[in-house]
């Protein structure tokens, strides 16, 4: 076990922990909310640290992220547990389990041998995913720090409940936040993930972007008779704009029929192209359909001229006619940072 960050202690010997907005009072000998955090003694750690479930290497737009180091690969961690309990998770195996219930199928992983291992797989960066990263905090603000004195960027693939002590914590090594807007009311949230109140998520996506200058994508898993109206929709085209900017990401992704929602129905095309349609009528230049492999919202197109910048078929780019982050065409900025794909074309 490793001593955590980010607590205070109470009276009792019960902690408070300050990572995530539920800020869990937690009695001696008990855990917070995510299951990964006990206190012993009055004193609170993280049961987790460098204790890894998945690892893998994999095409940055599977997280997805499309406008940062577009075609490079992210060695990829997860761990177990989340602070958030999603009706549809798709990873609930690890996101709803505790430590001690697999802890003998867990692999160590020190800060270290994470960045050494995607040096070794000819990675250009780390994301944590899989399952929730902000309960993983101390392991990734390690790994993080590696990572920023290794030329290797890092990726949080988050549902965005962090507080902001934490954020600006992990502010300064930390490049993209690639955040979940799963609807635009505290209802839906309530319902849907347990969350009583959205609005430090959405805090903590502007933070992430004005304060630390994150790179910011956002994904909506589009669920039927959950988030798939247009209000719900529209509310969030229109704060991705207003609050994030113009030219911020948002993916409109198929849910698929899963655990607790496993009696509704696959997201329909026509629904994914109406969400991506009110996210153009509110302003936004970057939207994308996500897990329909094939479908022409997966591409990117210059807002500018209209042309074809980015050709993609599921997490392959089988064309890009960008330079330096603009449009090859008529140099229009589209917010695109870095690209493995130009320096490939470039060597070649």
């Amino acid at each position: 076990m490793k001593e955590a960050f980010l607590y205070e202690k109470l009276a009792d010997k019960k902690v408070r922990c300050n990572i995530c907005p539920r800020r869990c009072a937690i009695p001696l000998g008990k855990r917070g909310y995510c299951g990964t955090r006990l206190n012993e003694d009055g004193t609170l750690y993280t049961l987790i640290y460098a204790k890894c479930s998945s690892i893998a290497a994999d095409p940055v737009e599977k997280k997805p992220v499309f406008h940062f180091y577009p075609g490079s690969q992210v060695l990829s961690f997860g761990t177990l547990g989340c602070n958030l309990r999603c009706k549809h998770c798709q990873n609930w195996q690890i996101a709803h389990a505790r430590p001690d219930e697999k802890g003998s199928g867990l692999t160590e992983v020190s800060p270290e041998y994470a960045v050494d291992l995607a040096k070794r797989y000819d990675c250009q960066g780390l994301a944590w995913t899989y399952n929730e990263p902000i309960i993983w905090f101390e392991y990734t603000l390690d790994s993080a720090k590696l990572c920023r004195g290794s030329g290797l960027y890092t990726i949080y693939v988050t549902n965005g409940y962090i507080t902001q002590e934490a954020l600006d914590m992990i502010g300064p090594y930390l490049d993209v936040f690639r955040v979940d807007i799963k609807g635009f009311t505290s209802e839906l949230y309530k319902e849907l993930s347990n969350v009583p109140d959205f609005s430090p998520i959405l805090e903590a996506a502007i933070r992430a972007r004005k304060r630390w200058n994150m790179h910011v994508e956002a994904v909506t898993n589009v669920i039927p008779t959950y988030n798939d109206d247009e209000n719900q929709l529209r509310g969030i085209a229109r704060w991705i704009k207003n609050s994030l900017g113009v030219n911020t990401p948002w993916h409109v992704t198929r849910f698929i029929p899963y655990l607790e929602l496993s009696h509704l129905y696959p997201t329909p095309t026509k629904t994914l192209e109406r969400a991506r349609e009110i996210g153009f009528e509110e302003g936004l230049s970057f939207i994308y359909v996500g897990n329909v492999p094939g479908h022409p919202g997966e591409n990117t197109y210059c807002p500018g001229c209209g042309r074809l910048v980015i050709e993609r078929w599921g997490y392959s780019i089988t064309k890009y006619q960008i330079q330096d982050g603009k449009c090859q065409f008529c140099e229009t900025d589209l917010n695109i940072v870095g690209s493995e794909v130009a320096e490939r074309k470039h060597a070649t």
